[in-house]
């Protein structure tokens, strides 16, 4: 049997416990869903958040470990998401982690939240070729990245505010989406027409994104427009949202030229993007790799996979099981 790490991530709402082979083959994935927590609030709930963790941990890890049939003692490491998230619920699985790491006998790695996104596409087969730039977009960050192999990452450019997510649920909550906005903010994009000049923030400086504004101008045109078409007002910002991603994405293959254009985190399962981001790699003869839309969103799998990466290398080039790194560091 190949060696197995059981990934734990519980950088946010959902808690989830992942068993996987260092070639990205899952054995199981379990997660315990919040959604019906959080729901009437528009948004996650922290101290509501840490709570379920608490009570949903240990049976996921459970569950986790009978699906893949696997004891603990095949298990040769425990990932686990340090950061960035809420705090309440990042330390619920980095007591977890370290209670099982002694109980079991077994290391463990803390694993940043954004690596494991970036590793994220090769899940169940290997699908990123190197170089490869990176765009990662979720409901926290939104970044570009440059990635000579999984090991060699330089940023490139990110957020000075509002992520990508955060901004499709906010302007899913001033349409009366409900919560999580970002799937049916798209779905009724598709039934709008893009008519609506909303800005596009910073889209000549450089690779840094700014979202706050766009957020902002949905809102004042909303407060002056009572009777306007929601359908068009989700067409027009999603419009918006997708100039800005891949003209700079663009940008970044020119200037990083890639064998792989690679898109992760949870608005990659965003079909305006996959069909903008398929149009650009067709015209500039890059390879596009999504991850299967299943693992786009927080899991433990790609906490999983990234946490072989440190199995990979010496102790002391990667501080292993340091879970006091920076949040900041890949």
């Amino acid at each position: 049997m190949s060696e197995l790490v059981l990934g734990i991530e519980t950088s946010c709402d959902d808690t989830a416990v992942a068993i996987v082979d260092s070639e990205g083959n899952i054995l199981s994935s379990v997660v315990a869903s919040q959604l019906e927590v959080h729901a009437e609030f528009g948004g996650i709930y922290p101290e509501f958040a840490a709570r379920a963790h608490i009570s949903s941990i240990l049976p996921t890890v459970h569950e986790a470990l009978k699906k893949a049939n696997v004891s603990p003692d095949k298990i040769k490491a425990i990932g686990v998401t340090r950061g960035p998230g809420l705090i309440g619920s990042l330390l619920v699985g980095l007591n977890t982690a370290k209670g099982l790491g002694i109980g079991w006998n077994k290391p463990v790695i803390g694993i940043n939240h954004l690596r494991g996104h970036l590793r994220s596409a090769d899940l169940e087969q290997k699908r990123v070729k190197y170089p490869a730039t990176i765009l990662l977009v979720s409901g926290g960050h939104t970044l570009l990245a440059y990635m000579k192999s999984s090991a060699d990452i330089q940023l490139l450019g990110s957020t000075s505010d509002d992520s990508v997510g955060e901004s499709y649920d906010k302007v899913g909550r001033m349409l009366g989406l409900g919560y999580p906005g970002g799937p049916v903010v798209d779905r009724l994009a598709k039934t709008g027409n893009a008519v609506i000049p909303f800005p596009r923030p910073v889209l000549h400086k450089g690779l840094e994104f700014s979202f706050s504004g766009l957020k902002s101008a949905v809102a004042r045109y909303m407060d002056a427009n009572k009777d306007a078409v929601h359908a068009d007002i989700a067409a027009s910002f999603v419009q918006a949202v997708m100039d800005v991603l891949i003209k700079k994405s663009k940008e970044a293959l020119k200037k990083y030229p890639s064998k792989s254009f690679v898109i992760v985190g949870g608005v990659a399962a965003s079909p305006q993007l996959r069909e903008e981001a398929e149009k650009l790699c067709n015209k500039i003869k890059v390879e596009l790799c999504l991850p299967p839309l299943k693992w786009s969103t927080d899991n433990a799998a790609m906490i999983a996979l990234a946490t072989f990466d440190y199995l990979d290398m010496s102790i002391d080039k990667k501080a292993v099981a340091d879970l006091q790194l920076k949040i900041n560091e890949f």
